[in-house]
């Protein structure tokens, strides 16, 4: 079948039964479509998740726009909802890409970017509809090269029976190498082992999991070893040096149908100067980067004038660190408020300049502020490597009820090492204190949402030798938030556990997660981040059933000279900064 006759078949059979079909048809404004025949290879970006979530990611514009520079044909595929899998398999029809309708196995390479844990049973969706073999090792020399990047890679274990290669770092640099040296050991003799060994031999950020092994004769996750010494025994990252010389993507695919975030979004810096010893971004992002505000403002217009669109997101860890803010805030208002384009900040710092950054923001399209002081009490904030001030959070509130913000949003965890309940009533007291502000500001109270998030210790982090609470103590801590909260104005919302305990067991997992990942979408998970779709029983079957126990693996802390299913895996700061993080804190005390 060409690819004509399928996407014929598609429009035909299929678009008419189904929920939002304009996610299938492609043909977007600024999607590129490129001749096959004309081009180097092909490429298909791979977002495991609906299209809605996977538009709106700035790291999948990016590398489109990036391999779409080169003589590569880049085009992107997203998880098919459950009636567009229903009906795919129904019709015998495979899963294409939106470009050209190609079917994934006829990609020389396919890409998966894994940003959250509890996608990782819609990659497997996405190999079996698409026709490529589930497991690496069942791979023929004609199948595409199945590679995965993205923050879940800093550990690639549970994934590594289904993934030939990760890649780690900033997929800028080393995305395109990666591409072109398959294309260039494709032409060679000799089969896909020893083209997948080249690979790792040669770059220094693959790592290809066929040939290390899991050290687990303990019964608990542990390191791995090499299975031959021409390959490296630790993998480390791909950086982008020079951001600011890393172009843009100026002319992003503006999708067809309503997206979690439809906005121009521009990463005005890489990395975060803090040091918070629960956040794996602060340790994976290093080094600090940025761009200048020319560029920021020549980029801005240039995807204005490409899109239309009325909003634009400046995007990094910590906005407001951004060493010229006030400079580049001053500029693109003046540039954009006149053409009715709103800006605003996803991300801002508690610091003595929050009272400045609302001043600097406005409510011509939101009224709200979203700040993240983790914890509500000084002593735990300084366990977790958050300084921060209660008055400047206080002050900077108040600076937005008077510039007309009426909703503020918090974000909390609970969980974090060395809590007690007087940093849950922290909480409450905080979230009260904020919404008082507001009234004595604006003569009536605001909404005040508290996001109270569950703890997980992450991988390559500070805390990654921390056991995870237990769902019992999760439990716990809502109720007496719940029991505690008087006024009406603040609202609670609690991560659901559930979840949560998953995302634990998935992140910090070997590859004996990995069986019960393919035993749970064998039984029908899918879409696992989505509470309608979630089937926490069939997960814990699923991990009985591979033989994986969970209490050791999530809830007992390791030993600090302890092997880690991670350690293969190098970060730029090293376990020694790790270790003494973690000390600091004073964690083994715990």
């Amino acid at each position: 079948m060409t690819n004509q006759e399928l996407k014929a078949q598609i429009a035909a059979q299929i678009l008419p039964r189904i929920q939002t079909p304009g996610q299938y048809v492609g043909g977007e404004w600024n999607s590129v479509v490129k001749d096959h025949a004309r081009v180097r290879g092909i490429l298909c970006l791979a977002f495991p998740d609906m299209y809605a979530i996977g538009m709106s990611h700035h790291g999948l514009q990016v590398l489109y726009a990036v391999m779409n520079r080169r003589d590569w044909a880049c085009e992107r595929v997203f998880t098919p909802a459950d009636d567009m899998e229903r009906l795919l398999r129904e019709h015998g029809l495979p899963l294409f890409s939106l470009e050209t309708f190609t079917p994934l196995c006829r990609f020389d390479v396919l890409g998966f970017t894994l940003q959250y844990d509890l996608c990782y049973t819609n990659v497997l969706t996405m190999l079996d509809l698409g026709g490529i073999s589930l497991l690496a090792a069942h791979r023929s020399d004609d199948e595409p090269l199945v590679i995965a990047g993205g923050p879940c890679a800093v550990n690639p274990e549970p994934m590594a029976r289904f993934i030939d290669l990760f890649v780690l770092g900033d997929g800028e640099e080393a995305l395109p190498a990666v591409c072109d040296l398959w294309l260039e050991l494709k032409g060679r003799s000799g089969g896909r082992e020893e083209r997948l060994a080249e690979m790792a031999r040669r770059l220094p950020y693959v790592y290809v999991p066929r040939f290390y092994t899991s050290n687990d004769d303990s019964g608990r996750p542990a390191g791995v070893r090499r299975l031959r010494d021409d390959v490296p025994e630790r993998i480390v990252p791909a950086v982008v040096e020079n951001l600011d010389a890393t172009p843009l993507p100026c002319s992003p695919v503006v999708p067809n149908v309503e997206c979690v975030q439809d906005r121009i979004t521009l990463e005005i810096m890489r990395g975060c100067p803090g040091k918070c010893r629960f956040c794996q971004s602060t340790t994976i992002k290093r080094p600090l980067r940025f761009r200048s505000v020319e560029t920021l403002l020549g980029a801005a217009l240039e995807s204005y004038r490409a899109t239309g669109y009325n909003e634009i997101s400046l995007l990094s860890l910590a906005s407001s660190d951004y060493p010229e803010f006030d400079e580049l805030m001053r500029r693109f208002q003046k540039t954009f408020r006149p053409l009715g384009v709103a800006v605003s900040l996803p991300s801002l710092r508690i610091n003595e300049e929050l009272k400045m950054v609302a001043t600097l923001l406005t409510t011509d399209r939101h009224s709200g502020l979203t700040l993240a002081p983790e914890a509500a009490r000084d002593e735990l904030r300084r366990r977790i490597g958050k300084p921060l001030c209660n008055e400047d959070l206080y002050v900077g509130c108040r600076q937005a009820f008077a510039n007309g913000f009426h909703r503020v949003k918090l974000y909390f965890m609970v969980g974090l090492p060395g809590e007690t309940e007087a940093d849950w009533e922290g909480i409450v007291t905080m979230s009260e204190t904020i919404a008082r502000l507001g009234k004595e500001v604006r003569g009536r109270y605001p909404t005040v949402v508290a996001n109270v998030s569950n703890f997980v210790p992450k991988p390559q982090t500070p805390f990654q030798w921390q056991g995870m609470q237990r769902p019992e103590y999760f439990y716990q801590a809502k109720q007496f938030i719940k029991r505690r909260l008087r006024l009406r104005c603040v609202e609670l919302k609690m991560h659901d556990v559930e979840t949560s305990w998953l995302e634990g067991v998935l992140c910090r997992g070997d590859r004996r997660v990995g069986e019960a990942i393919e035993l749970a979408w064998r039984r029908g998970a899918r879409f696992d981040a989505w509470r309608e779709h979630f089937n926490i029983a069939l997960w814990r079957q699923a991990l009985t059933d591979a033989g994986v126990d969970v209490e050791s693996l999530l809830h007992l802390p390791y030993p600090s000279a302890a092997p880690l299913p991670w350690d293969h895996v190098a970060i730029r700061q090293g376990r020694t900064y790790l270790e003494r993080e973690r000390d600091t804190a004073g964690c083994m005390d715990i």
